[in-house]
């Protein structure tokens, strides 16, 4: 069973987000790279994490995928959100853009995703990734598609 199974069985996405943020649970990914969904809304979502020298690549800073995750993980939640009980997504393609470098002493970061435009079978969502001073560290473009969600057997 997948943790949105365990957390809210046939709830809209919004609903199952929501009910997620209440459990003070998160998806796997958030416990292998420590963030966290913190606040989710009608078509847009946020996550929060710190990254450590854990994430660091050969060069000495937090590598991009860090990024990469957290930003896909907003555009993907801001999507799901406005999707109803019977529907999923999966991220078809993510573009980032990153800005600034990060690192361990970068301290706090936040995603902040926004659904542009949820169709019957394609999304689009875009987000932004800033340090706790506010500066845009990243920044991401995502287009996913939306389709059935497979029934559980």
């Amino acid at each position: 069973m997948n943790i949105i199974e365990q957390v809210a069985p046939g709830l809209s996405g919004l609903e199952t987000l929501q009910a997620l943020i209440r459990a003070g649970g998160r998806p796997p990914i958030g416990d292998t790279l420590d963030f966290t969904l913190v606040e989710v809304g009608d078509g847009w979502a946020t996550f929060a994490g710190v990254p450590s020298v854990s994430a660091y690549n050969p060069m000495g800073a937090v590598h991009g995928g860090y990024a990469a995750a957290l930003l896909d993980s907003a555009c993907g939640c801001a999507v799901h959100s406005k999707l109803n009980a019977d529907q999923a997504y999966t991220t078809l393609e993510l573009k980032v853009s990153y800005l600034r470098s990060v690192t361990a002493d970068t301290g706090a970061l936040r995603a902040e995703g926004r659904a542009i435009s949820v169709g019957r079978r394609a999304a689009f969502a875009e987000a932004t990734l800033k340090d706790a001073g506010q500066r845009i560290v990243a920044t991401a473009s995502s287009t996913l598609l939306v389709m059935d969600r497979p029934r559980a057997r």
